[in-house]
């Protein structure tokens, strides 16, 4: 059951290019009473271990089959996908079972490849993946050992050199943390700390204070320490972000692209609810995510706006004391959360992209008063995306004005993702 839920999951997020968290999430709501712990548990490591791995199982899986993939049946080539992941990756399953099961599976969703499906999960070991480390070709070896496309792999060593970049796609396929960030309006660091302990629920303080790495927990959404609003899902490396632009208590802050609200809120509590935040986003079904936030944490200086960022508006010239451009990106930084990005973004994509990250920071500088400051962040780490948009910012506010920069940098950092935290770029800017 497990194996063929993940396999219903795998070819949904196939046939519609959905994300492999929302088709999963809307999956387990729906069969929530059918489903233990494990059954979750289980499902999800198959779903994201399968989609993160792709290149290296296909990589497998075309040694041992004289067929090319684009020829085989969808459900054939997730069902032997499914089957090399377990055999390659999970310790806990044993290789009988996963070739037994995804023999069943075939004869239920691809009957006539059930021979094939066998002869072929029977030959796959273990010792495929450790060939793999002798490729000669430092690009290529990347890219196949550790599922990463290559020109990913390509624009990662041109930044970081070799060894670095392999460190980076070998974090890519972490199981990520579970990491939370305190509510200061409802709770205490000590008075969190034992309701979580009297739920049985392992904490560690992590590296950015407010903030806390969790285990042991079956259902976030369900647990009623979240729903009254004590603690909100939040990478730590995400908060660095609202850390830096450090708004103050009765300031008016912009968060440009806010939806769904995490950095949002965080920049309220941190105001004490005290002052104005305005929340952009361009869906309205994605702003009220943000309200949604703001009311379970007991927010109220939160006023959401469906509008277009990049698009300027006289009424806002020079408004704002802080501003949040936390633009739309590549998300090259999150892998290890969203492995589906991998295979969805392409190189092409980049320009498109940086144009509108441009457009975006360029007109809200023009929101910020004078001696303001705003911080431009993405969770990607391609400088494409980063260094370069601030680079063509600064040429282009000196042509625009026909003098010097009108702001300054004042600070700069990319975090690199590791087991702890994603990726992100963080730019902090003042007006002059």
């Amino acid at each position: 059951m497990r194996t063929e839920s993940a396999l219903k999951i795998l070819y949904k997020i196939e046939e519609e290019n959905g994300y492999s968290n929302l088709v999963l999430d809307e999956y387990i709501k729906k069969q929530r009473e059918r489903l233990t712990t494990k059954d979750i548990n289980l499902i999800s490591e198959i779903v994201y271990g399968t989609i993160s791995w792709k290149l290296t199982i296909d990589t497998i899986l075309q040694k041992y089959s004289k067929i090319k993939l684009n020829k085989i049946s969808k459900w054939v080539v997730l069902i032997l996908r499914i089957g090399i992941y377990q055999i390659v990756f999970l310790d806990k399953i044993p290789k009988s079972a996963a070739v037994n099961e995804s023999v069943n599976l075939c004869k239920k969703y691809g009957y006539k490849a059930t021979s094939f499906v066998n002869a072929i999960l029977r030959k796959v070991e273990k010792t495929d993946y450790e060939e793999l480390k002798q490729i000669q070709d430092d690009l290529d070896r990347i890219s196949k050992l550790y599922s990463m496309p290559k020109w990913i792999v390509k624009k990662l060593v041109q930044q970081n050199g070799m060894d670095k970049a392999e460190k980076i796609c070998k974090n890519s396929n972490i199981k990520p943390n579970i990491t939370i960030r305190i509510n200061p309006l409802k709770t205490t660091k000590e008075a969190l700390e034992e309701k979580l302990k009297q739920n049985e629920i392992l904490y560690k303080a992590a590296r950015v204070s407010n903030f806390y790495y969790i285990q042991n927990i079956k259902s976030i959404d369900n647990l009623d320490l979240f729903q009254k609003g004590l603690f909100t899902i939040q990478d730590e490396g995400a908060g660095q972000i609202g850390q830096m632009l450090n708004p103050k208590q009765g300031e008016i802050v912009l968060d440009a692209c806010s939806a769904p609200g995490g950095k949002t809120t965080q920049l309220a509590e941190m105001m004490n609810n005290e002052g104005t935040i305005i929340a952009w986003d361009i869906h309205p079904h994605r702003t009220n995510l943000v309200e949604e936030n703001a009311k379970r944490l007991g927010i109220s200086m939160i006023k959401t706006q469906t509008k277009d960022a990049s698009q300027y508006d006289e009424a806002y010239r020079e408004m704002f004391d802080k501003i949040l451009v936390d633009a739309p990106c590549m998300g090259i930084g999150v892998l290890k959360r969203k492995p589906d990005i991998k295979w969805q973004k392409k190189e092409e994509d980049l320009v498109n992209i940086q144009k509108i990250q441009f457009d975006i920071l360029s007109t809200c500088l023009d929101y910020l008063k004078k001696d303001g400051e705003l911080v431009y962040s993405t969770c990607s780490i391609l400088q494409d995306e980063n260094e370069q948009v601030i680079n063509q910012l600064q040429k282009y506010k000196t042509e625009k004005d026909g003098k010097m920069q009108c702001f300054r940098i004042i600070e700069q950092k990319t975090i690199i993702p590791d087991e702890h935290t994603d990726g992100f770029f963080i730019c902090k800017i003042r007006k002059q």
